[in-house]
């Protein structure tokens, strides 16, 4: 058969990695074998060869190209496991490793160190280092018999970092955070809008929740689960300015209001939430077109997750989010009001 008619060769000129392992490819000219993904220049078709296995073009006696190393694991398994073993480093370390000691440990340069990281995990070194801290901050605020001992317990060689840090990673303070968010007091309102019963609450940092539904009293108790130990108090005259903001963005999504947010999530669901602010009124995306935007293309099941966690509703508009044959997919507050939200962006 013609080199060029063989649909292998297709997947060769593509540099396809799906096809990896599927079959090898020999240059007679250069006298290697190579994975269908090689990087290296596309060969003249009259000089390949294809090979069902790597022992097939052994045996036709051809070596391993030096580049893409067809007897190893395929690259993106390769750094898959240089990552993993940068996260256990991170994780085993007192203070978080710098951005160049991760990178000579890897064998890669920063840059590409700083990439790789973010295309493996979704988040960055930085925020890795710092997501690890804040567990390893809760389980001591949890188990040492003061806020103190949790300091030192969690790695923290002065109380001074330890405050500087601590309410990025928990929220709040730390002697709330301890005690469960006891007497952090949040305010809350709730009323009707066209899609229905809407709660909106805030802290003092920003507006923590806007959570849609039929039944007034369902959405109080979904408040109470969220923040069990926190002091709910109904809103006076100027938190109603505050509801009538929220209220305005949901009846004309367009509105350009600006909304001081108290956003409560780990490093990687703040940095899909940033990623669905971005999309414009009227406009959707895919899950794996977010996912491709925020640098990780292979996490479309953690930014649907992530989606279906957002607890600020129209405000951080998951609603804009379709699936990738454009149908509308689920909606935690129900598929109805996302049509409706989506239409009437469209529409204005």
């Amino acid at each position: 058969m013609n080199t060029q008619m063989d649909p292998r060769w297709a997947d060769v000129v593509a540099r396809n990695a799906k096809a990896d392992g599927t079959f090898f490819y020999s240059v007679k000219t250069t006298g290697v074998y190579c994975r269908p993904s090689c990087a290296a220049r596309p060969p003249r078709p009259e000089n390949v060869a294809f090979h069902s296995s790597i022992a097939a073009a052994e045996r036709a006696g051809f070596r391993a190209c030096k580049r893409c190393k067809p007897g190893q694991p395929p690259l993106a398994e390769r750094q898959a496991a240089q990552i993993a073993e940068l996260c256990r480093i991170i994780e085993k370390s007192e203070e978080a490793p710098n951005l160049a000691a991760l990178a000579s440990r890897a064998g890669m340069s920063v840059f590409h160190l700083h990439r790789t990281f973010k295309a493996v995990t979704g988040v960055t070194p930085k925020a890795y280092a710092t997501a690890v801290r804040a567990k390893v901050v809760r389980a001591a605020l949890g188990k040492s018999g003061s806020v103190t001992e949790a300091i030192y317990d969690s790695g923290f060689n002065s109380s001074g970092r330890f405050y500087e840090k601590s309410n990025q990673m928990l929220g709040m303070t730390p002697s709330k955070y301890r005690g469960g968010g006891s007497n952090e007091e949040i305010r809350f309102a709730i009323g009707e809008c066209s899609l229905g019963s809407i709660l909106v609450a805030a802290t003092g940092r920003g507006v923590c929740a806007i959570l849609l539904g039929d039944d007034p009293a369902e959405l109080a108790h979904d408040l109470e689960r969220r923040f069990p130990q926190a002091k709910l108090v109904g809103g006076d005259a100027s938190f109603e300015a505050l509801v009538a903001k929220v209220v305005g963005l949901v009846e004309n999504p367009r509105n350009e209001v600006a909304l001081p947010l108290d956003i409560r999530g780990t490093a990687f669901q703040e940095r899909v939430w940033q990623a669905l602010r971005k999309i414009p009124a009227g406009a959707t995306a895919t899950y794996s077109q977010v996912a491709a935007s925020i640098g990780a293309p292979g996490a479309v099941r953690a930014v649907a997750s992530a989606c279906a966690a957002n607890s600020l509703a129209v405000a951080i508009p998951c609603h804009r989010i379709i699936r990738q044959d454009g149908g509308l997919s689920g909606y935690r507050w129900g598929v109805e009001r996302k049509r409706t939200l989506v239409a009437r962006e469209r529409a204005q």
